[in-house]
């Protein structure tokens, strides 16, 4: 009687084990979200002069797309906009017009996290969140949820104030902004030091915000052993956005005479002004105007160092989810909000059409996909969610514009789903990349740009004024305009047309 008492304890126990291991068919997918981190700051994508070595395994060991795009934005925090997209699947107008039923707590269902939820998946987020929703009304576990950058050491209370006061003015932000802006004016400023914990920024709390984020992921990966459901983790750093603050042995790592000067570096963009890159952007009142090859390094310099201060984190990430037996069923996905200038084209924010600024890396490592491959189409960096949730069994909603990448990486098709990448930056931007060509179109200076991608990968040289390209104008133009009605851009640009390109 206890023989068969025993047997039926180990059967039920074998009932359970199996029950458990049906249980966790469905991967896990691990989102690594970084912010203003540009697809050229990679060392195993083409730049020699930055140290990312756990990137690197992410490129070696996964499929990479070199041209993942952000679609836009409606404000100067370009990542408000394209972390809405992320999390809604909307194009940038709709994301922007949903957002307005966050505000008032309705369409959580549709979103990123509540999807995965549904799906089964045991669902969590720490870090930049940024977005009108609550992170916990779209997320079951979250943690240390950060706001959309470190907060600016000000001089004093005052000068915060003066700023607030003075944003619908045309006085230069950088006579009000706080310490670590406007600098350095030349090789004797010592106004900041990065690696100064007294300036606060990713020091507030007393631990490097970069590092709380990992020892968050480390905690939640170390309790998914015990679990029987699949998770989702969203891990968005704040790194590398500005303040750009690291410890001082990663700013050892990149001395200024190691650091070269971007090809299509200008001292400051002809038509910044006119775009809403002036002095009065917040991102570009950083460095003194005009630029000046020294304050452009020593800006490289600290983003070069935070990123690779990031990239130490997602190492331990990696090694975390390793020694949890968990990786051979993990798909890591990792990308960026949007890019950044870093001094090319004498600009140093996001806020405008170049690929710098628009494009960022975009790499994916799990099963089956394919190790050390380089896919050139065309994609949108929120491609991610529809990756996700096609991975986790989900029915693509019919209100998602993105689309899933899993039938490029089975070869299923060679060219993506986009017929052109769509580009916008509130009313003062338009752009449209099709067939190696680029068309941006500033409204209020009735101007367009042109650029043959493939001969001018940096966008140095300008092709609108040749004869030969006008009708590639022409037709770029027609294709912008129809795809601002699918895309529901109010912004009439058609006059502009008549007037400039025909």
């Amino acid at each position: 009687m206890k023989n068969l008492a025993i047997l039926a304890i180990l059967m039920l126990l074998s009932s359970c084990w199996e029950q458990k291991k049906e249980e966790n068919t469905q991967p896990n997918i691990v989102f690594i979200f970084a912010d203003d981190l540009t697809y050229s700051a990679i060392n195993a994508l083409g730049n020699k002069e930055i140290k990312t070595p756990n990137l690197d395994r992410l490129v070696s060991a996964g499929t990479t797309f070199s041209h993942a795009y952000n679609m836009g934005a409606w404000n100067g925090a370009v990542c408000v906009a394209s972390r809405a997209m992320m999390i809604s699947g909307r194009s940038v107008w709709n994301a922007n017009r949903f957002r307005q039923e966050w505000l008032a707590g309705n369409g959580l269902e549709k979103t990123w996290g509540k999807l995965m939820e549904g799906a089964g998946y045991d669902t969590y987020m720490t870090g930049k969140w940024h977005v009108d929703a609550k992170a916990d009304s779209v997320f079951q576990n979250v943690v240390n949820v950060r706001p959309g950058m470190p907060r600016d050491a000000w001089k004093n209370d005052e000068m915060e104030e003066n700023l607030r006061s003075i944003k619908s003015t045309n006085i230069p932000a950088s006579k009000f902004m706080p310490v670590g802006y406007n600098r350095p004016i030349n090789e004797n400023d010592s106004s900041w030091f990065a690696a100064d914990p007294k300036f606060g920024g990713y020091w507030e709390g007393g631990k490097h915000w970069s590092e709380v984020l990992k020892d968050d992921a480390l905690g939640f990966i170390a309790n998914t052993k015990e679990g029987n459901k699949p998770f989702f983790m969203y891990l968005a750093f704040n790194a590398p956005h500005d303040p750009r603050q690291a410890p001082q042995k990663y700013l050892d790592k990149y001395p200024l005479e190691n650091i070269s000067i971007p090809k299509s570096w200008l001292p400051q963009y002809p038509f910044k002004d006119g775009i809403g890159n002036g002095p009065g952007l917040r991102d570009e009142a950083l460095a003194p105007f005009p630029r000046t090859e020294y304050a452009t390094k020593k800006h490289i310099q600290e983003y070069y160092a935070l990123i690779t201060h990031l990239d130490d984190q997602i190492g331990a990430i990696l090694k975390g989810l390793e020694e949890s037996g968990q990786m051979e069923n993990t798909y890591v996905i990792f990308t960026a909000d949007h890019g950044l200038a870093m001094g090319r084209h004498g600009l140093l924010g996001k806020q405008s059409q170049f690929d710098h600024s628009i494009r960022a890396p975009f790499i994916i490592m799990g099963p089956d996909v394919p190790i050390g491959k380089i896919n050139s189409s065309d994609i949108y960096i929120q491609d991610a969610m529809a990756t996700s949730l096609e991975l986790a069994g989900v029915p693509k909603p019919n209100y998602l514009y993105f689309n899933s990448i899993m039938d490029m990486l089975k070869g299923e098709i060679d060219n993506g789903h986009y017929n052109a990448i769509y580009g916008a930056y509130i009313d003062l931007q338009r752009m449209i990349r099709k067939d190696g060509f680029k068309l941006i179109v500033y409204p209020k200076l009735d101007k367009v740009l042109l650029y043959d991608l493939e001969k001018d990968p940096e966008e140095m040289k300008d092709l609108s004024e040749f004869q030969e390209y006008q009708p590639k104008i022409d037709d770029l133009f027609q294709e912008l305009l129809n795809m601002q009605k699918e895309l529901n851009d109010t912004l009439d640009i058609s006059q502009m047309k008549r007037k400039n390109v025909l």
